[in-house]
């Protein structure tokens, strides 16, 4: 060993007090009960004692409070004499940190690299993976010098750089352990995951495999985890072009990738009429959950950026006459504002990402997904903030976009995934916010951007409601009786009852809507009332289209926008928001005779 090496050892030793801490080992028996899938998780990992274990539970089961209770073991029986806990932020480092100490174990979540030292009276540190990163020998030579528990939160991170994983293995390869913790494993890339293992699938892919898996839909039916329900709104979006080209598209009807993308950017400008809209459903949903079962319900709203969050601020201010608590990632404050929120009955907060993974605000019951960030991996760690069940029966509602995606991806909650590696021709999933980025901009001469369009406007109108994986009602004007049966819904209800009352509701909808069809009045002598515009009857026919579709998919069980593609090459021409009267007028028709 050279000299430097061995002064840097002996200082680390001396600064950390790694000889001799003060600080006893944890009681375990102080900690809090466990649930059945932390102790059957525990039972295995204390049966093998493996060196590398990988714990993958849906965002609310409890992965913080297995983890503590490993180490707790582990430092108790001196199996390990320290703890590094590695997190993907710096607020989680502090909320681990305060979690430790409940449970009887002293973390210093103010450990620094510029500054290597902590008190003996700590049982070990918490840092982020950006840290370690930034110098990976530090982070070894404090693995070496003790034996040691590194516990790897989130640890899909450690895959985000190729730098953070060569740092991760090359600070943490000397542990005695590492219990890598995740609620969702699964990334869109090849990059592969620090002390995972990866086994061989028939077609040709690597696979991570876990040690112990505790899904959504095995949460959901403990009661850990609250059911979501989803309420999706579509509405008619418009834009012109920088050639002067004016468009319309309705959210959630078959466009071109470019076309869905800026009606989704349109729809979530706060210039708009459609956030306004969804925000004040939004609140209405958040005051039924407070009157009826969930007092201190919170809302989250899920931002693209810091501009339209602090538009959003303004608008729910307007419309609900509720401030809500902003949380920007550039604030140095951000974390306090968090656990200010997360104490408090104040109604409403508005976070740009930053509270997408593994913040603990158990109070939050109702989100609106404002974001046009759609990866698998991105839309399970935002819906998990609303997920954690704190008392029987109570239900979550996530207010979002009618888009393709998104509509996928909320039917498929309870899908569990793998990171794969060496998928062929691997495809992105879904949209993000750097294609949205590509689509409101075009490049007329190399290192020129233009903005490629205007925003006009956009409407909204409740589409439909996705639960379970299965799609109930049919399309309700805002403000609507029909949209008021959906807000409405109890806040304290088991996962049996939210599917038997939606399936009622949808019911109740689609008898009055035949009722009022058979009631209406033949139509009235021609020549007494003013035509009808085209406008109003080219969005009449398209809200009859769009109700017919989405009793047709009741019916079936085909995808809203399945449907539309076999009236399209059934009956020809453009989607829905580009097709002449004469045309909507025939898939009407044709619908109605399936």
């Amino acid at each position: 060993m050279s000299p430097l090496a061995a002064g840097r050892r002996e200082r680390a030793r001396t600064h950390d007090g790694e000889r001799g801490p003060r600080l006893s080992a944890p009681q375990v028996a102080s900690t809090r009960p466990l649930r059945a899938w932390q102790r059957r998780a525990l039972t295995k990992y204390l049966a093998s004692g493996p060196k590398d274990f990988l714990a993958v539970a849906t965002p609310g089961a409890g992965k913080t409070t297995f983890g503590l209770r490993v180490a707790a073991e582990l430092l108790a029986d001196r199996t390990v004499e320290a703890v590094t806990i590695v997190a993907p932020t710096e607020h989680l480092k502090h909320q681990w940190a305060k979690a430790a100490a409940e449970a009887g174990i002293a973390i210093d979540s103010n450990f620094r690299n510029t500054n290597a030292v902590t008190s003996r009276d700590y049982h070990g540190v918490a840092v982020t993976y950006a840290q370690v990163a930034a110098h990976p020998t530090l982070h070894r030579v404090r693995t070496e010098n003790r034996k040691t528990l590194v516990l790897l939160d989130e640890v899909h991170h450690g895959g985000d750089a190729k730098s953070w994983g060569d740092a991760i293995r090359e600070a943490f390869t000397p542990a005695t352990r590492r219990l890598s913790l995740t609620g969702t494993p699964f990334r869109s890339d090849d990059s592969p995951i620090p002390f995972i293992s990866y086994e061989h699938a028939a077609d040709g892919t690597q696979r991570s495999r876990s040690d112990h898996a505790y899904g959504y839909a095995d949460a959901l039916r403990d009661g850990v985890v609250r059911p979501v329900i989803f309420l999706a709104y579509s509405g008619e979006a418009h834009w012109r072009t920088s050639a002067g080209e004016e468009f319309v598209a309705r959210l959630g009807e078959p466009l071109t990738q470019e076309q869905t993308a800026r009606a989704w950017r349109t729809a979530l400008d706060p210039t708009g009429e459609w956030m306004p809209s969804v925000l004040m459903a939004a609140d209405k949903r958040l005051t039924q959950l407070r009157a009826n079962g969930i007092p201190d319900a919170g809302g989250l709203v899920i931002a693209t950026d810091q501009t339209v969050a602090k538009a959003y601020a303004e608008i729910l201010k307007r419309v609900t006459g509720h401030d809500a608590t902003l949380v920007l990632s550039d604030d140095p404050k951000a974390s306090g504002r968090i656990a200010e929120f997360a104490a408090t009955t104040e109604r409403w907060m508005i976070a740009v990402r930053m509270v997408s993974e593994g913040v603990d605000v158990p109070r939050l019951a109702v989100g609106v997904y404002a974001t046009s960030a759609s990866t698998p991996l991105y839309f399970a760690q935002a819906i998990g903030r609303f997920v954690r069940s704190r008392a029987k029966g109570e239900t979550a509602s996530v207010f979002l976009p009618s888009v393709p995606v998104l509509l996928g991806l909320a039917s498929e909650l309870e899908q569990q995934r793998d990171h794969v590696l060496g998928k062929p021709h691997r495809e992105k999933d879904g949209w993000d916010d750097e294609l949205l980025a590509q689509a409101n901009q075009t490049k007329d001469e190399e290192g020129e951007e233009d903005r490629a369009f205007t925003v006009l406007g956009a409407s909204a109108e409740l589409d439909q409601v996705i639960y379970d994986g299965s799609s109930f009602g049919t399309a309700a004007h805002v403000g609507s009786e029909e949209e008021q049966e959906y807000l409405g819904l109890p806040g304290l209800l088991a996962p049996d009852q939210v599917r038997a009352l939606l399936r009622q509701r949808q019911e109740k909808q689609l008898v009055e809507a035949s009722k009022r069809k058979a009631d209406a009045p033949a139509p009235a002598a021609p020549a007494v009332t003013r035509p009808a515009s085209v406008q109003e009857q080219l969005a009449t026919l398209r809200k009859e289209l769009n109700t017919l579709v989405a009793m047709h998919h009741h019916r079936t069980k085909k995808p809203h926008g399945k449907i539309h593609n076999q009236l399209r090459e059934y009956c020809g021409g453009p989607p829905t928001a580009m097709a002449s009267i004469e045309q909507l007028e025939e898939r009407i028709a044709t619908l109605r005779s399936w």
